[in-house]
């Protein structure tokens, strides 16, 4: 999320956040946590630390997080920024970024009302439409549309997150994980410029 941001005016891309539901792409294509292979598991937490130094994201990880990660339901905050996008689009980039800083960056809980409240807040939404939004989360067109979003990621061929499908010379191509940019830049044209470009 943060590298690509990064690159949206620096590469000719038109970047637009899709909210899907990881529980039901994994749930779909048949795909497991990896850390229940253990050595995978352990591994993976090593390189999320290299990642996160090399993206210059502040990422903090600790050795429970998998179990952290396992606990957590992740739903009604799709769901809530499946109603943003819906609704208030505009906050749709913030309020993403602050439900990854308070999961991954302040290991604080992303599922209760009050947490998604807090969430919105920081992204710079008044109460009044917080709760308004909040409201949305628990009606058949957001959970619908949430279910679109994640079988037409299932479409394209997902099969975990993070995936990006960029749409170039009228064909999908896909792009599984946070490391594949170098890769997206080089199937539309674009030069690498380094994870943090000036």
């Amino acid at each position: 999320l943060q590298a690509l941001c990064r690159y949206q005016h620096i590469w000719n891309i038109d970047l637009r956040f899709r909210p899907a539901f990881l529980g039901g792409i994994m749930q779909q294509t048949g795909n497991k946590p990896p850390a229940m292979l253990p050595k995978r598991g352990e591994y993976m937490l090593k390189d999320m630390k290299r990642m996160a130094k090399y993206y210059q994201v502040p990422l903090q990880i600790s050795g429970d997080d998998f179990q952290r990660i396992m606990r957590t339901n992740s739903l009604n905050a799709m769901r809530f920024i499946t109603a943003i996008d819906m609704t208030e689009s505009q906050y749709l980039e913030p309020v993403s970024r602050e439900f990854w800083m308070r999961f991954w960056s302040q290991h604080e809980d992303i599922s209760q009302p009050e947490s998604i409240l807090a969430v919105a807040q920081k992204a710079g939404l008044s109460s009044e439409l917080s709760q308004k939004v909040l409201e949305m989360i628990s009606s058949p067109k957001v959970k619908n549309q949430l279910r679109e979003t994640t079988d037409e990621a299932v479409k394209y061929g997902a099969f975990g997150m993070p995936a990006v499908v960029a749409h170039y010379n009228g064909e999908p191509h896909l792009f599984f994980g946070s490391d594949r940019l170098e890769l997206l830049g080089s199937v539309i044209g674009e030069k690498w410029l380094g994870p943090a470009p000036s």
